[in-house]
């Protein structure tokens, strides 16, 4: 019996299988196959996998019906392949319930950087959040709200502070556009998204190395932004 977390991937396009299986299997996942909407379902049922990975464009039904079933009784990430500038269905696929998404056509590092980050966040889904976080020279210190880049303090805004924070104890999750003018700003500000992209080019000027080349705070584009952080020492 296989110990190697399962990972169900759901696309009819064979030439995907054949690409995913290799990279799953030398990445140490055991990969499941479905073609379909309605096999996927089932497999989900009965195989329980670590993770799902779903294209939206299947034979018999929508992707995002998909999604919405399965959430009915599946709680582990779903990974959404989408194709290239679509951001709606980006957006309704995260407002469904998935927990990131991956442009068609997609390299392989970057698929599985994804699974790992929302594998790594369901499994600290019920612990306290880290009170630090790294990424390269850069050093967010929770508990002190302390912020240094080799070792230099960088001196924050309150709201620059409460906006990187909310990035990086979600790094390497897409936040969307409402999510973080919510919870920084408050509701009344959810639609100024202009507002967010002023703050986010400040905080790039002060964190980056080279801020027009972000390297930690990453666009989505028309979706939201996404912090990469360094991987945890095991």
């Amino acid at each position: 019996m296989s110990l190697r977390p399962k990972i169900l991937v759901i696309d009819d396009e064979p030439q995907i299988h054949r690409f995913l299986r290799a990279a799953l299997e030398a990445a140490g996942f055991e990969p499941l196959r479905a073609e379909t909407g309605a096999e996927g379902l089932r497999e989900i049922a009965r195989a329980a996998p670590a993770a799902v990975v779903l294209d939206l464009g299947l034979p018999d039904m929508d992707g995002k019906q998909v999604l919405t079933r399965a959430r009915e009784f599946y709680q582990e990430p779903i990974l959404i392949l989408s194709a290239r500038d679509r951001e709606t269905e980006k957006i309704e696929g995260l407002d469904l319930g998935a927990n990131d998404y991956v442009e068609k056509p997609f390299g392989v590092g970057e698929l599985l950087a994804r699974l790992r980050a929302a594998l790594r966040q369901r499994s600290h889904s019920g612990k306290p959040p880290p009170e630090i976080v790294k990424a390269g020279r850069l050093t967010i210190d929770f508990p002190r709200r302390l912020v240094t880049r080799g070792g230099e303090p960088v001196h924050l805004s309150p709201r620059e502070y409460d906006l990187l924070a909310k990035l990086a104890q979600s790094a390497g999750k897409v936040l969307q556009h409402r999510e973080l003018l919510t919870s920084v700003w408050g509701p009344a500000h959810v639609a100024d998204t202009q507002y967010l992209r002023v703050f986010i080019g400040q905080l790039r000027q002060k964190i980056e190395e080279a801020p027009s080349e972000p390297k930690m705070i990453l666009t989505e584009p028309g979706v939201g932004y996404r912090f990469i952080a360094d991987e945890p020492e095991p």
